[in-house]
């Protein structure tokens, strides 16, 4: 059956992940705002990659309660590891073509991403993903492991399955309300939504953000 948020989640907020930070001082503004989680990029092909030193600068600088996830795509099981033993991270978050044993070696709460347009079978996907702590959907592009800002149709999310479904992909303060109304998620996972610059996210932004997913 689909997961339904508890009704004390719903009288609550839409859960809320700003992915991609790359500055220890913007990652505990934008955090203090009430943020539910942080995005750290470990894809070097990501306008938003940062190493080892500045993730744990970023870590080091978030107030409590704040989940920190960590995103990879197809990366190699030991720099996966190394950046585990230097930075203390909560969640891991799949963009790639990792299958299910390798997302759950770690043996840590993790996230899988897909790529969604009218023919994936989500369903399916979250039988094969069970063990994930959730599902991200994002807009299917075939040259690119997400990230790309693109907008789907968020109906297609709007399924039964027993995961929770993290939205991303177009969302910025003006569609949140939207997203929210037609997918129904547990979350929303956004970025270059709320940007300023490639890495560096607007406060202001953030905040509309946080009011108009949860109006």
């Amino acid at each position: 059956m689909r997961f339904e948020p508890s009704l004390t989640h719903k009288a609550n907020k839409v859960k809320i992940k700003v992915c991609g930070f790359t500055q220890a001082q913007n990652a505990q503004d934008a955090s203090l705002l009430g943020i539910d989680a942080i995005g750290l990029v470990f894809y070097e092909k990501s306008p938003r990659y940062i190493d080892v030193e500045r993730a744990l600068e970023i870590v080091q600088a978030l107030p409590p309660f704040v989940n920190r996830v960590g995103l990879f795509v197809n990366a190699d099981s030991h720099f996966i590891d190394e950046v585990l033993c230097e930075v203390p991270l909560d969640t891991l978050q799949f963009h790639g073509d990792e299958n299910p044993q390798a997302c759950a070696q770690y043996a840590m709460p993790f996230i899988k991403a897909l790529r969604v347009n009218e023919q994936t079978n989500i369903v399916q996907l979250a039988q094969d993903y069970q063990l994930a702590s959730g599902l991200l959907l994002d807009a299917y592009n075939p040259n690119v492991y997400g990230g790309t800002g693109e907008q789907f149709d968020w109906s297609l999310a709007n399924v039964d399955i027993d995961l929770p479904i993290i939205l991303a992909g177009g969302l910025n303060p003006d569609t949140a309300a939207q997203a929210v109304e037609q997918a129904n998620p547990y979350a929303l996972d956004v970025s270059s939504g709320v940007e300023s610059a490639k890495g560096i996210k607007n406060l202001e932004k953030i905040q509309q953000f946080i009011q108009q997913a949860n109006l």
